[in-house]
């Protein structure tokens, strides 16, 4: 009997190409090339990392997102996941995270009422198109089974009926253990992702696309329509900071009038 492992996958805008529009502070998406997002491709490495260990595991990736992205599922296909899942249909777009976990929890239910069942789900931290880590664990939540977020370090029992991790957070770390099905996502901190392999990269991909009639979703259920946040705006950051020049006519006055600049200030 197979362990079975889901990689939950993004493409997303390649950051260093993304440009503002600066009337109506939303991203410029075209023409911007699309990639993996980064905290997938460890995510995608932790499964790999599994089966390098273990007999008779399988791994799927399944993403959300436009026909244009089969190119993370032919990514992950030709790292070394099994098969890959896409679910495509116009009207998820505008979707925020809640109507995104929804989709994903469908489209998992249904693929585990196929297999028989899935024993571990893998998830990035968060995209980098949208920073709220907030898929993953809504994913957990509809699906009732354990989460662990994230996650640095992970390690999966000999009877691989439990998963234990190290959870590395602001100034600690937390060592935490959970049954399986568990949902875990990770970080860059994880694992150095593997390059694809040649003959992956030429090969066959299994991958099965599903619509959200398919997966039973309403139209008034997903989209803009059925989301529960709405993004207003966005923005590119300007640095404004001014600097301050200490004036003196020798090294003593200029430390005697840094300390009277730091004393206005309130900084000491």
């Amino acid at each position: 009997m197979s362990f079975n492992i889901i990689v939950c996958v993004k493409q997303v805008p390649d950051s260093d190409k993304v440009k503002i529009d600066s009337k109506t502070g939303s991203l410029i998406r075209k023409g911007v090339p699309g990639i993996l997002n980064s905290d997938d491709r460890n995510a995608l490495e932790a499964a790999l990392a599994i089966r390098d260990n273990f007999e008779n595991v399988h791994i799927t990736a399944v993403t959300m997102g436009p026909p244009a992205s089969r190119e993370v599922l032919f990514e992950a296909i030709a790292k070394g996941a099994d098969e890959g899942i896409l679910i495509n249909d116009i009207a998820l777009a505008n979707s925020d995270t809640f109507v995104t976990s929804t989709v994903l929890e469908k489209a998992i239910t249904k693929w585990a009422s196929l297999k028989g069942g899935y024993n571990l789900i893998i998830a990035g931290r968060e995209s980098s198109d949208g920073n709220t880590a907030q898929v993953g664990p809504q994913l957990a939540e509809k699906l009732g089974i354990p989460q662990i977020t994230y996650v640095s370090d992970l390690d999966v029992s000999e009877d691989m009926s439990i998963i234990s991790a190290v959870r590395r957070l602001d100034g600690s770390t937390e060592n935490i253990e959970a049954d399986l099905p568990c949902l875990i996502t990770v970080t860059k901190y994880l694992n150095t992702p593997r390059y694809p392999k040649m003959c992956n990269i030429f090969g066959d991909k299994n991958i099965v696309e599903w619509n959200a009639a398919s997966l039973g979703l309403a139209s008034d259920s997903i989209g803009l329509e059925g989301s529960e946040s709405v993004v207003i705006s966005t923005f590119a950051i300007k640095n404004e900071s001014v600097g301050t020049f200490i004036e003196g006519q020798n090294g003593t006055e200029q430390a005697i009038n840094l300390l009277s600049e730091l004393h206005r200030t309130r900084v000491i």
